[in-house]
């Protein structure tokens, strides 16, 4: 960082040296409401210059001046002035921050063609290249003698854009597209730090300008470590990252991710008083006088034989970069012969890419992510350098368990040798280069959560349960399927949805929905009725069978029939929380292993904050004990559409006496009891099963030959 010495004026982009707010600034304000609007506003134009300097130094040369907590006391400063004399304009740096949604991506046309770059791998190919450059000089009619400059700068793995300015203030984006027109991104590149909104210098009146978008390796790595930890399949590698970020149309998203840009082509250029740069090399200079970003591994070489070592040792420091090149970019360097060169129909003639040869294999381990699965279960992955594995780049592969860690002896920065196993799942074969003292030490807890790990053998489990936001997606998937409680409408993509809309994280989050029915409806492909039959749906749910809502709550090795006999046993859920051990293994079907499981699951803490909360909402029906009545012992219903009276009373009568009420239809199911309007689903399933439907009258005749009556009398 910079010391408070003093800066000299052509050290700055975008500030005069006297600005209070570049160097040791007084972060001490005056309230807003004791200033006038004179003061205001000057007090706003000085921070606003001052914070686009800090971006410059902080993003495009990684020199800052200040600390980050002083670089946020000033950015909230200006925002509070710009709100409280609404003084915000498109250009200040408090717009970056995203907040706006596009419907949908504009196209648009390039002030000029952005083409393609003829590019190999062979020195060969990048000498017949000079060869054709040079006859084109020597041919001409001044006689130019044949020598060529060029400027070789790294062939950066990103997404190439279009940027304009007018009168310095930047006004449009658009990716490469098809080469003549591409996606308007402006509102997405607008929230890059490293892109100016307004340019430093004296820049012309219009200037277009070519760069390219990237992710920084670093930052890339470890949005992959939060991606993965998530539950969510990481980036392949930070180009296609970038590409998927910069067409995003939330751009609120775009501003979250650490995009970056390289600027290296100006594109167009009018200025009445002054003429364009006339090199390559001149041009970059004139970018880094405005404060665009430009790349410092850029060299002026004086033949082609220069241009080809630039490559080679270029492709020995590519590792140590923060951010992916695949080759070097050879260009012309006199731009007055790059016109006559001209270019074919879909590249320059004057510029070519030497590339690097493909990643093979073998590959350095830039992290260690640990992803919780749905289960629990902790899967270490390793995050790598992209390599190429068969024809496919690979840049993750699988570790399977704390064991292997410990067979392989890997950690991060091991050089490592990948294979795909039966040519689809990438994992870690061998290590080629030990660059760590020890093998990676495992977590001892859940890096989503924070719950203890526990060890199966060679695998491992988060504690967490029910709180475990992971496994939170599994655990409401399951709580509303055929085995719980039967809640129609919330299959995986449904609640995955609801997740990412933030309406639900966690299993009583489901009841929370009627109140919040309105944002429920708008969410893409729901509407009105699908939002009502959901929150019906979730309603009817509210008073479920206690056998029903053990099997909803997902313990381990409990399913439909393991719940049922817990129910019958114990009568109540508070009864089954509290039970312990051996009364749970005195159950039918339950044993001592299940047992075990059955009490650590209800033991936890975590797993019992989250019931507690979800009994606010839910009421489980009590179960009749074994020496109850047993009329219709050996029976199985399900029930679907409306009855006379409610459906749970109906499930709740057939328990009493013996029978089993579940919430799904299989092969062991004895009746399908309809009523109206009935989910399709089910009748579906009666046809396949050969499970015999009976209307609600049916029911009743059957439940009399029992002694039962339905519907209720008014007085039971």
């Amino acid at each position: 960082m910079t010391d408070a010495a003093g800066l000299d004026a052509d050290e700055l982009r975008f500030a005069d040296p006297d600005n209070p707010f570049l160097l040791d600034p007084d972060t001490e304000f005056a309230s807003a409401d004791s200033l006038p609007r004179e003061a205001a506003e000057s007090e706003a134009a000085l921070l606003r210059a001052a914070l686009r300097e800090h971006d410059y130094r902080y993003y495009a040369e990684n020199d800052p001046l200040i600390a980050d907590r002083t670089y946020d006391r000033l950015f909230a400063r200006l925002a509070e002035l710009e709100d409280a004399f609404d003084l915000d304009t498109a250009e200040s740096p408090t717009q970056r921050v995203g907040g706006t949604t596009l419907d949908e991506l504009e196209t648009v046309e390039h002030v000029v063609p952005m083409l393609s770059i003829d590019q190999s791998g062979e020195a060969a190919d990048v000498r017949d290249f000079d060869e054709r450059v040079r006859r084109e000089v020597g041919g001409r009619d001044d006689g130019g003698g044949g020598d060529v400059e060029y400027t070789c700068e790294p062939k950066f793995d990103g997404l190439s854009v279009e940027l304009v300015y007018e009168d310095g203030s930047f006004v449009q984006a658009a990716t490469r597209g098809d080469g003549e027109r591409g996606d308007d991104v402006t509102e997405q590149v607008r929230t890059i730090r490293s892109i100016p909104d307004r340019l430093g210098g004296d820049p012309p009146e219009f200037l277009a300008v070519r760069g390219e978008v990237y992710i920084p390796r670093d930052a890339f790595r470890e949005h992959n470590r939060e991606r993965v930890e998530r539950g969510e399949e990481p980036f392949a590698n930070p180009r296609n990252a970038a590409a998927g970020t910069l067409r995003q149309l939330d751009v609120d998203a775009v501003a979250r991710r650490p995009l970056d840009c390289f600027c290296y082509d100006v594109l167009g250029w009018e200025d009445g008083g002054r003429d364009a740069p006339a090199t390559q090399w001149e041009g970059l200079s004139i970018l880094d006088d405005f404060g665009l970003k430009t790349n410092d591994r850029v060299e002026l070489v004086g033949d082609v034989e220069d241009a080809v070592e630039y490559r080679n040792r270029l492709l020995e420091e590519r590792e140590d970069l923060n951010y992916e090149i695949d080759g070097v970019v050879i260009k012309v360097n006199d731009l007055a012969l790059c016109e006559e060169l001209g270019t074919t129909a879909r590249s320059y003639r004057w510029a070519f890419a030497y590339k690097f040869p493909a990643r093979a294999e073998v590959t350095t381990i830039t992290d260690v992510v640990v992803q919780v699965g749905r289960t629990g279960r902790l899967t270490p992955v390793a995050l790598l350098d992209p390599v190429d594995v068969g024809g496919v780049t690979v840049s993750r592969a699988t570790l399977h368990n704390p064991d292997e860690i410990d067979r392989l002896g890997v950690n991060v920065g091991d050089r490592v040798r990948v294979k795909r196993a039966g040519d689809v799942i990438p994992q870690v074969a061998e290590v080629v280069e030990s660059r760590s003292d020890e093998p990676y030490a495992f977590p001892e807890t859940c890096p989503v959560c924070g719950s203890a790990v526990e060890r199966d053998g060679p695998l491992a489990f988060c504690t967490g349960g029910l709180a475990c936001e992971a496994q939170a997606e599994r655990a409401v998937v399951h709580y509303a399927s055929r085995g719980g409680l039967d809640i129609e409408g919330l299959g995986e993509e449904s609640v995955e949805q609801l997740r990412e809309a933030g309406l639900v994280e966690s299993l009583p989050d489901l009841y929370r929905l009627p109140d919040r029915r309105d944002e429920l409806a708008s969410l893409e492909g729901w509407g009105e009725t699908s939002a009502d039959n959901l929150v019906a749906e979730i309603e009817a749910s509210r008073e479920p069978p206690l056998s029903d809502f053990l099997a909803a709550l997902g313990v381990p090795e409990v399913g439909g029939a393991t719940a049922r006999n817990l129910a019958r046993q114990f009568g109540t859920v508070d009864a089954v929380r509290t039970a312990s051990e051996s009364e749970l293994a005195d159950v039918d079907d339950v044993g001592e292993i299940v047992a075990a499981t059955v009490r650590d699951f209800f033991a936890s803490e975590e797993n019992a904050a989250v019931i507690d909360e979800l009994l606010e909402f839910v009421s489980p029906r009590e179960a009749e004990t074994p020496d109850d009545a047993d009329e219709l012992d050996g029976l199985t219903f399900v029930f679907t559409g409306a009855l006379s009276a409610p459906r749970s009373a109906a499930e709740d009568l057939v328990q009493r006496h013996g029978a089993n009420a579940t919430g799904s239809v299989s092969g062991n199911t004895d009746y399908l009891v309809v009523g109206e309007n009935p989910g399709a689903s089910k009748r579906e399933d009666a046809d396949a099963n050969d499970v015999p439907t009976v209307d609600e009258g049916e029911f009743s005749a059957l439940l009399r030959e029992h002694g039962l009556v339905w519907p209720p009398d008014d007085e039971e």
